[in-house]
């Protein structure tokens, strides 16, 4: 590739003018004084802090807590565009647990030498713990979040799979709420399909895993690790809208393999735990002893079928970036079928071959931490200084297992509200997979934004915002708004 800039794909604009799914939207901006923008921009920002969406960034000074800027302009998916990426992205998780199912038991695809033993086996994230266990349903990663990028019209890339503990999907229905309440009237001009039942159906799959035992109303609860986890809004705001308990690790006890919760009317069994605490701390029995936020014995209540955990144990082997780049061979080999998802094209640096190309190209490509997150560990080669490509040199070569590196892909741009006035600013989308008895998508995800002119760094820890994503109904605008009747548009304020 070359090390010049490629454009970015206007998602708002084409060469022959504004994209139909954005007519409504570009006619808005253009209506709307500066300084009405700013005015709800202020509002959506005292919103979310009465609110308290939080988000805390670790290693600043006691690990602060940050507002995660919100963008007023929303970002559009025509509905033929969300139904392409939508059938992609059940295709791509039910092969995702099919190679979980399989890593955990037979370990087929390692034996047909479609996957690197090595590479599996040895890897940090593969818990030797879970090989036997067959989790409740069969299913090992109930919410799965799928970053994704899009640089055409009809060019969408998988960046990254997340399999573990996936966060933000209380922002996606935190914009929602925000926009419905600061743009009524903006939004009853769309036909946009709803968010708003994510909860519920998070609740129906958590249940649909249930142990055989549970019966028919399972008891669920929702392990934190605690207040100071960067996550922790999230935790409780999901709990509440799911009618269920937030617990953390001192709420539980394991007796004779059975989990319990403690009450104040006396212990109470839990079938189902959405756990959004790390594979290490969960249980001191089974993994970390030196955990104090884990729940001794549970691994043995979960081995026993005693309990279902959501995420299962071990799913980080699947959403590892070493073995990102063999999902399409996943594809291939558990369902038969093509990969309707492209990948971004990466080079492993512990191959050889792949590690030369590397160490030549620094300067067009971006490296990654095998097993980073968050935009920590990441550089941007392009923007980067060469002292900072040599640091990255020396680092690959000390221990190139720890890096991949990919292409620096030129990320489509929706219009932003910035300081300067509206902008062109790089996005991606996080949509939320939920694998029970059935594989449900609420339409759209977390759109997130990078607020710095030529950034392509949108993670939240790193100073990216949020958007709205709007899915439309139909191509064109017209019709009310999710919970929106026509009396609440006519008697709203502003937002036209």
């Amino acid at each position: 590739m070359s090390a010049s800039k490629p454009a970015a794909f206007d998602e708002m604009r084409a060469e022959d003018g504004v994209r139909a799914a954005y007519a409504e939207i570009a006619a808005w901006l253009r209506a709307t004084p500066r300084e009405d923008l700013d005015r709800k921009r202020h509002e959506a920002e005292l919103l979310f802090r009465r609110i308290g969406i939080t988000f805390a960034v670790y290693g600043e000074g006691g690990d602060p807590e940050r507002l995660i800027p919100f963008d007023i302009i929303p970002r559009i998916i025509a509905r033929s565009e969300w139904e392409r990426l939508s059938t992609g992205l059940r295709q791509r998780v039910r092969a995702l647990n099919a190679f979980l199912a399989d890593v955990y038991g037979k370990q087929e695809i390692l034996r047909a030498g479609k996957v690197p033993t090595a590479l599996v086996l040895e890897n940090e994230a593969y818990r030797k713990e879970m090989v036997g266990i067959v989790p409740p349903g069969g299913i090992y990663t109930h919410v799965s979040g799928i970053d994704m990028v899009r640089t055409g019209p009809d060019e969408f890339y998988v960046l990254e799979d997340n399999c573990r503990t996936p966060s933000g999907v209380s922002y996606m229905l935190e914009n929602r709420e925000a926009m419905l309440r600061l743009f009524p009237r903006l939004c009853a001009r769309h036909r946009i399909a709803p968010v708003s039942r994510y909860p519920e159906e998070l609740l129906e799959t958590l249940k649909a895993v249930a142990p055989a035992r549970a019966g028919a109303d399972p008891t669920v609860a929702l392990l934190t690790p605690g207040p100071y986890n960067s996550a922790y809004y999230e935790h409780c705001f999901l709990a509440d809208e799911m009618g269920v308990e937030v617990v953390e690790g001192a709420d539980l006890c394991v007796q004779d393999e059975v989990v319990y919760m403690r009450t104040t009317a006396g212990p109470k069994r839990v079938d189902v735990i959405y756990r959004r605490i790390d594979d290490d701390f969960l249980d001191p029995e089974a993994f970390r002893p030196d955990s104090l936020v884990g729940v001794p014995g549970l691994m043995a209540a979960y081995r026993a079928g005693n309990v279902a955990l959501a995420n299962a144990p071990g799913g980080g082997i699947a959403d590892d970036k070493a073995i990102y780049p063999y999902v399409p061979e996943m594809v291939r080999f558990y369902l038969g079928e093509e990969p309707l998802l492209a990948n971004v094209p990466t080079f492993l640096c512990e191959r050889e071959e792949d590690r030369k190309y590397v160490l030549s190209n620094l300067h067009e490509l971006v490296v990654k931490l095998a097993k980073g997150s968050g935009g920590y560990g990441m550089l941007i080669g392009p923007h980067a200084t060469a002292a900072q490509r040599e640091e990255f040199r020396a680092r690959i070569l000390a221990r190139p297992g720890d890096y991949i590196a990919q292409p620096t892909l030129a990320l489509s741009t929706c219009p932003t509200v910035v300081e300067q006035g509206i902008a062109p600013r790089h996005v991606d989308l996080r949509p939320f997979v939920l694998s029970g008895k059935e594989i449900r998508i609420v339409p759209g995800g977390l759109t997130r934004v990078a607020l710095k002119d030529g950034s392509l760094v949108v993670n939240s820890s790193q100073g990216g915002g949020t958007k709205d994503t709007w899915v439309l109904e139909d191509e064109g605008p017209g019709g009310l708004a999710e919970g929106q009747s026509q009396s609440q548009v006519q008697s709203a304020g502003l937002g036209c």
